[in-house]
């Protein structure tokens, strides 16, 4: 029987995606019968035709790389989190027929650095410059944070960041990709790129056992990046912990009930 509503993860790739477990491991644990929610390959060009397509048992959709930017521009309403950053990773319909733009990883990147003991007046260091690191910024900032350094492969990047930060009021630098190990030693160091394109910075990174990485990679863990910050004494945080911190305001979006986090946590263990 076909599911009365529908859910998705949409990126590209997305075949290692562990949302749909994670999800359906709530959707049991809160007796929600019906509902399914499954994994979409699309990239950002392809989006819009995707979302215009879907019919009304579509409840949302979490969106990941490379797809965040392309999100927010196409709902009919967006959270003001959202517009702050320039990326949504969550797309709601609403009964209407119309789409609200969310952005859950910044509350979910809060809750994990919290959690990881940063504290305020840190000096951070973002490496990449797309959707989530226009996250880690805002998220940063709620943090009260100092300073932002984002260490970028395009420098013109950096520019297309500077609103976020302003918006965020923290003060934001710019740095080369080859001149990244130049900036290991700040107090959080968060690493935002796709898998495998921070590997050839593991060498080079000098840490500070005080400080603290976070990595949104989960799948092959540990990074060769992470491996190196634990070898040094710091605290890592993997990107698991986000995948269950902004999956917990997908799901409530989707399904208007609270989310059974402890469920949804133990099915990562699986």
């Amino acid at each position: 029987m076909a599911a009365l509503h529908r859910a998705a993860v949409v990126g590209k790739p997305i075949a290692h995606s562990l949302s749909p477990a994670i999800h359906t491991a709530g959707y049991a644990a809160a007796g929600l019968t019906g509902w399914s929610y499954t994994t979409i390959e699309a990239g950002a060009d392809e989006l819009p035709g995707l979302v215009a397509g879907l019919g009304p048992e579509w409840a949302g959709l979490s969106v990941t790389m490379p797809g965040k930017e392309a999100a927010l521009a196409l709902a009919d309403e967006v959270s003001p989190v959202a517009a702050a950053v320039g990326a949504a990773n969550t797309l709601v319909r609403r009964p209407d027929g119309t789409w609200y733009a969310d952005n859950t990883d910044v509350t979910g990147m809060v809750e994990v650095l919290t959690g990881a003991g940063c504290v305020a007046g840190a000096v951070v260091t973002v490496l990449g410059a797309g959707g989530t690191a226009r996250a880690a910024i805002a998220a940063a900032a709620r943090i009260g944070a100092a300073e932002v350094t984002v260490v970028a492969r395009r420098p013109e990047a950096v520019d297309e960041l500077r609103p976020v930060a302003e918006a965020a009021g923290v003060p934001l630098a710019g740095a080369e990709w080859d001149g990244a190990p130049a900036h290991a030693r700040a107090d959080l160091v968060i690493s935002t790129v796709p898998k495998g394109v921070a590997d050839p910075l593991a060498d080079n990174f000098d840490w500070r056992p005080e400080s603290v990485f976070f990595d949104v990679v989960y799948d092959p863990w540990p990074t060769p990046l992470a491996a190196t910050a634990l070898a040094s004494g710091c605290r890592v945080v993997s990107g698991l912990d986000l995948l269950l911190a902004q999956a917990v305001g997908q799901f409530e979006h989707f399904t208007g009930v609270a989310a059974p986090r402890a469920a949804m946590r133990a099915a990562l263990a699986v």
